[in-house]
């Protein structure tokens, strides 16, 4: 296989192929949009709490895994639909196993701003 030259101008293009993905899970994916709210919430709470630095790359980390799970899972649903719009179980196994993946992250998320959260509120009125 020949390889590519290295072109900054496929690389910009890449880029904006990235944010107009952003773009379309954002205006047509209401979940996201649920995640982007709590997203901003726990960014004011973090500013008002005060958390540390380590503690705000574990909240970009958890916001950022949120929103790529979403992403993956749009990405398989779109996929799925355009293959079988009609009711497959494989379709139907695909969409729930990436659905749950979202979850999964969505939970993992939840626990960690407890865990950086809690003890501060606690604090607070205490």
């Amino acid at each position: 296989m020949k390889k590519e030259k290295f072109s900054l101008k496929k690389r910009a293009r890449s880029f904006g192929y990235a944010f107009n993905g952003i773009a379309t899970l954002l205006r047509d994916e209401h979940n996201s949009r649920i995640h982007l709210f709590a997203m901003a919430c726990v960014i004011v709470l973090g500013l008002l709490l005060g958390i540390s630095p380590t503690e705000w790359c574990i909240v970009a980390l958890c916001c950022g895994g949120v929103l790529m799970a979403e992403a993956m899972n749009s990405a398989v649903e779109a996929i799925a639909d355009l293959v079988s719009p009609d009711f497959h179980p494989l379709i139907k196994k695909a969409k729930d196993v990436g659905a749950a993946g979202v979850l999964m992250m969505a939970i993992a998320a939840a626990a960690a701003g407890l865990i950086i959260f809690l003890p501060k509120i606690i604090a607070l009125f205490s």
